[in-house]
């Protein structure tokens, strides 16, 4: 084929516009003529797609900000709880993340975070210094809950063991002498605590089933029995056990009345054996504790606690918090896996360009965002004194199953990388079974819910 004046002007204009240096490199890695040859019998449409994609992986451009947060539920707080939760989230980004990972592995709460804790004075923005519960208490608990778990679950739990439950415990169960009392050395976390419900043999069965007991000598109260799983024990000052009354008159049968307890760690006869092995919530010290004619004065024992119904209020007031761990800790996940799709590289673009990749994240999202907007109602519910078992329980329910679903898509999305610690969804991933199954399984929960809404119980 001969080549005229006109073809041979523009061979010139195309050799002015090549890079022989890149031109070089090419041809060590493929046969030039070979792929002139291919790409000439190329239509042009095929030629521009494959244009835009080779060019797909190299264009930088400016990506979306990785934010939870889809519906913007952060815009319906006040001032004061969008201050809170931002001081929060500075709190867990520039002070826990950097400890997490390391006290992971080694099953160690880092307990420098109760002391930075109280610096902040975040338990101010849930009990006043009279032991009163704030105005919006459960909101400011939702969000010092969701923004702990969105980093790290672990440190939401030993926060909320304190704060939640055994704060929780003094405060409907104690007397106004021993609210005076306790309740500021909890607030200012002089005293740290823990929540002794849950037993070796017995889980979901505690309210017909406890069977750590308590006798009465005097003015002392014998107590005798183990709990199990019971966070920040191996180092708390004092827990709250709970056990089943038993009568020293053999005349007469066991009033099987339920009675709590604030016992101090320092008790001849309380020992605790920290637990180990766990694959969840690692950084959680979890104990098993043993009370072995364990003595307790009468002005330890919580004097307005009568049966398990009493429990059960303790319990309706923190449940909420499970709810919004499922939902930070879902937040967390999302947010991570999103920044791994924008960053990931496979087949010359990011992971993110693909239809299944965004699929995972759309998923992920709408999960979470659903949880938001229901933890976030369900609290309002709480504040305003309208909050029941069932709204708890099926908040707890929804958010523990799709938290559950959420960190496997993330953990999904990073592949292999997604079982190495240092991309941080593994431990995600983890934590969510420990939130399916604590504070009231999903099940039983779902039986809580089931009753309320048939009229039927299902409980055996």
């Amino acid at each position: 084929m001969s080549i005229g004046p006109k073809q041979m002007l523009e061979l010139g204009k195309l050799a002015k516009q090549f890079d022989f240096g890149k031109l070089a490199k090419l041809s060590q890695k493929v046969d030039l003529g070979e792929l002139m040859e291919v790409a000439s019998n190329l239509d042009a449409a095929t030629l521009k797609t494959m244009m835009k994609m080779a060019k797909a992986g190299k264009v930088e451009k400016d990506l979306p900000e990785v934010n939870g947060d889809f519906y913007d539920i952060a815009s319906t707080f006040t001032p004061e709880q969008r201050e809170f939760q931002m001081t929060i989230r500075k709190f867990m980004e520039e002070e826990v993340k950097p400890l997490i990972n390391e006290n992971y592995q080694n099953d160690t709460f880092p307990r420098e975070l109760f002391d930075k804790i109280r610096d902040l004075k975040l338990i101010d923005a849930v009990y006043t210094p009279e032991g009163e519960r704030t105005a919006d208490a459960a909101i400011m608990e939702g969000i010092a809950t969701m923004e702990m778990s969105r980093i790290d679950v672990s440190t939401a739990v030993g926060f909320g063991v304190h704060a939640g439950l055994a704060m929780g415990a003094v405060y409907v169960g104690g007397s106004e002498e021993q609210k005076a009392h306790w309740m500021p050395k909890l607030r200012n976390l002089e005293t740290i605590a823990a929540f002794g419900l849950t037993e070796p043999k017995v889980g979901s069965g505690t309210a017909g089933g406890l069977t750590t007991t308590c006798r009465r000598e005097g003015n002392t109260w014998v107590l005798n029995g183990q709990k199990k799983w019971i966070g920040n024990s191996t180092f708390a000052d004092v827990v709250i056990i709970w056990a089943r009354e038993k009568t020293i008159d053999k005349t007469h049968e066991d009033n099987g009345k339920v009675r709590g307890f604030i016992v101090e760690t320092k008790n001849i006869g309380y020992s605790v054996e920290k637990i180990m092995g766990k694959t969840a919530m690692r950084m959680v010290e979890n104990g098993l504790i043993t009370l072995t004619d364990c003595k307790v004065t009468e002005d330890h024992r919580l004097q307005n606690i009568e049966s398990f119904k009493d429990v059960a209020v303790v319990l309706r007031l923190t449940r909420a918090g499970v709810a919004w761990q499922g939902a930070g800790c879902a937040m967390g996940a999302y947010e991570i896996a999103l920044k791994y799709a924008q960053e990931r590289q496979q087949f010359g673009r990011a992971i993110g360009n693909f239809q299944l990749i965004q699929d995972k994240l759309v998923t992920m999202l709408g999960n979470v965002t659903a949880m938001q907007t229901m933890c976030l109602r369900l609290s309002h519910m709480q504040d305003e004194g309208k909050m029941a078992d069932e709204h708890a329980s099926l908040a707890k329910v929804y958010c523990a199953k799709r938290c559950r679903e959420s960190v496997a898509l993330a953990r999904d999305l990073h592949g292999g990388n997604g079982i190495l610690m240092e991309y941080d969804v593994a431990r995600f991933f983890n934590d969510a079974e420990a939130i399916y199954s604590y504070e009231g399984t999903n099940e039983m929960n779902t039986l809580v819910v089931g009753k309320a809404i048939t009229g039927f119980s299902a409980f055996v």
